[in-house]
């Protein structure tokens, strides 16, 4: 199965650094953590990160989760309620990311008109 790709910010990894997983809000609030494809991680970084510089890019391998990974629609992490139409799919992560499941971070920065591009790594 493809990599598929978390963006957090770095405060929120480095904690997940000590305290041995890695969690949202989302969680709490949804039950999963929102993720994306490689095609779809720039598209929800411009739509909701824009000019955000405190980001990282979570690169997760789908085969070492420990929890439960499910493609769906899409649902808006502010509302909570599914976006209907679209015909897309996004990975949703139901529970903690064990740390070995992340297999690269990489620094997400937008550019200079705070636009985000996949990084070359």
């Amino acid at each position: 199965m493809p990599l598929i790709y978390h963006i957090a910010r770095q405060e929120d990894w480095q904690a997940a650094q000590r305290a041995g997983s890695y969690q949202t809000d989302s969680l709490a609030s949804q039950g999963f953590i929102h993720c994306s494809t490689r095609e779809q991680v720039t598209r929800v970084a411009n739509a909701i990160f824009r000019g955000q510089r405190d980001l990282v890019l979570l690169v997760i391998a789908p085969g070492k989760l420990a929890v439960p990974l499910k493609f769906e629609p899409p649902v808006h992490p502010e509302t909570g309620q599914p976006e209907t139409g679209t015909g897309e799919q996004f990975p949703h992560i139901y529970g903690a990311i064990n740390l070995d499941a992340v297999v690269q971070v990489l620094p997400f920065l937008p550019d200079a008109t705070g636009v985000f591009t996949l990084p070359e790594a």
